[in-house]
């Protein structure tokens, strides 16, 4: 069953706030096997002008899909998420996470579209310090596949 396009333009309300700390950009970078310095040397990363170590461009998207959990749990939208795969992720930054940023999320629904019969949701989330500071926005596109036909 096609979601409601009724949904379209719906936000959530902002997550609690996450803590950005050091080690969870040092894991993190580790695990995407990048080794730029800035990730992990606080005087790099203040050489280059950050206050302290800044993560990766595709950190936030633990932090935003996490987000995007409300969107998907929505008993209303209907989203059957055992058929859900993810299909694209796209950020803008403002500037960069860094270490010790307090994060909240606030996710919209950004379209909804059909294309046979797979249900195409796309979900903008909107990643700001605690001061209220833009940090990042993200897009995630996820796509519910067809349910098979018997």
């Amino acid at each position: 069953m096609a979601l409601d396009q009724s949904f379209v333009g719906r936000t959530y309300p902002p997550t609690s706030a996450y803590e950005v700390g050091r080690e969870k950009i040092r894991e993190f970078a580790e695990a995407v096997g990048d080794g730029n310095p800035a990730y992990t040397d606080r005087e790099a990363a203040k050489a280059l002008g950050h206050p302290d170590v800044i993560a990766p461009p595709t950190f936030v998207f633990a932090i935003t899909f996490k987000a995007a959990g409300l969107v998907i749990e929505d008993p209303q939208l209907g989203l059957d998420y055992s058929r859900v795969v993810h299909g694209d992720q796209k950020f803008a930054y403002t500037r960069p996470v860094r270490a010790g940023d307090r994060l909240s999320v606030t996710s919209t629904i950004e379209a909804i579209r059909s294309m046979a019969g797979n249900d195409i949701l796309d979900i903008r989330g909107e990643v700001r310090d605690e001061s209220g500071e833009h940090v990042v926005t993200a897009w995630t596109k996820l796509v519910a596949r067809a349910a098979e036909e018997a």
